[in-house]
């Protein structure tokens, strides 16, 4: 195992520099994961591109919340705890709860605000490196997991590609089943083919969606394909056909039940979601359109006379966790074919630009990083 371990630290906005880094003693409540993959999602392009400055979190640090590895070294203590082992392969939930606030007491560990000093955000791949032991992120060879880690044991033989998903899966069905309200027979219009976007469309349809509506943009011809492989009846290229028409014509003037955003940066889908929610309907938003965002073309009186439900969603938890990986490992959907890029630490940056749409010809849906990739 070595005494160091290499790791992509974001020194400042789009750049990273590939640092060494001393492993840390591990006391009984902690342990030591050996980064096998870390998934990357839409928040890993905005951290790069310098858009969490307004939420105080600075450089340098190794950025990656979605890491999948195996046990290293593990404390006697945390090892019980944990239910786990030196040699588990597990998933880590990047949210580091205090335990005592009244947020983790109640189960909304999400929500705690307990900082350590020197720390914006108490998560992996958000804390800086000047908070020992320093290994905080998942674009690393190794990655301290400090006692207040949420981890989930996997199977030792689901792929890395397929196990690396767990966080957007996650997110799909937190946002688009759980916390969106969604009914059996309900109209589902999701707005985005992102990743989550997609793992949005299985959880849909898992929960037993009627009709499942993607918006999409002509360039994401792909995703609106994976859309329909996933569940989709139907599909929308948004920037060439009217949305809010579109999804009258499907829903013979309807509208849907539950509208679940996750678009990132452009705010004219939350004005379409308005427009295409039922009375009475619920909007998830979960897409993040960066500090300062307005909405043009917002009516507030249509919420009001609609009495829609605005629901802001973050993150996820033990709720949404457990229920992705248990779907991920039976295999019932062909998640396979969303992943489709892997790079190694030294081209940390072109693996976020792939995810960005910035490289020419490259179709990315699932990007993740393999730390030990040689």
């Amino acid at each position: 195992m070595g005494t160091k371990a290499r790791a992509a630290v974001q020194v400042a906005d789009r750049r990273y520099e590939i640092e060494e880094f001393d492993l840390p003693v591990i006391g009984p409540d902690a342990a030591l994961l050996r980064v096998d993959a870390c998934g990357m999602c839409g928040s890993d392009v905005e951290q790069y591109d310098g858009g969490f400055a307004a939420l105080g979190v600075g450089y340098p640090l190794i950025p990656g919340h979605e890491p999948v590895g195996t046990i290293a070294e593990i404390g006697s203590e945390a090892a019980r705890r944990w239910g786990v082992r030196a040699g588990d392969r597990v998933a880590v939930e990047p949210v580091l709860g205090c335990g005592y606030c009244r947020a983790c007491l109640v189960g909304d560990y999400r929500r705690c605000r307990s900082v350590r000093p020197g720390a914006a955000l108490n998560a992996y791949g958000y804390l800086p490196t000047a908070v020992a032991p320093g290994l905080w992120g998942g674009y690393a060879e190794y990655m301290y997991l400090e006692p207040r880690t949420v981890v989930h044991r996997l199977s030792a033989d689901l792929p890395l590609e397929l196990a690396a998903m767990y966080q957007p899966m996650a997110a799909g069905i937190r946002w688009a089943a759980h916390d969106s309200g969604l009914k059996a027979g309900d109209t589902v219009v999701v707005l985005g083919c992102g990743q989550r976007g997609l793992t949005g469309v299985v959880a849909a349809r898992e929960a037993g969606a009627g009709r499942i509506i993607v918006t999409g943009l002509a360039k994401d011809a792909h995703k609106l394909d994976l859309a329909r492989q996933f569940g989709a009846d139907h599909t929308i290229v948004a920037d060439e056909d009217d949305t809010v028409a579109a999804v009258a014509e499907f829903t013979g003037g309807a509208g849907a039940d539950v509208v679940v955003d996750v678009t990132a940066v452009s705010t004219r889908p939350i004005v379409d979601a308005v427009e295409i929610a039922k009375p009475g309907a619920t909007i998830v938003l979960a897409g993040v359109k960066g500090s300062g965002a307005t909405v043009p073309g917002l009516v507030p009186d249509k919420i009001v006379a609609k009495e829609l439900t605005l629901k802001g969603l973050w993150s996820q938890d033990i709720r949404a966790f457990e229920p992705a990986l248990r779907l991920i490992e039976s295999r019932k959907y062909p998640l396979e074919r969303l992943h489709t890029h892997t790079f190694g630490l030294d081209e940390v940056a072109t693996a976020v630009e792939t995810l960005a749409g910035r490289v020419r010809g490259e179709d990315a849906v699932h990007v993740m990083i393999a730390p030990h990739l040689t």
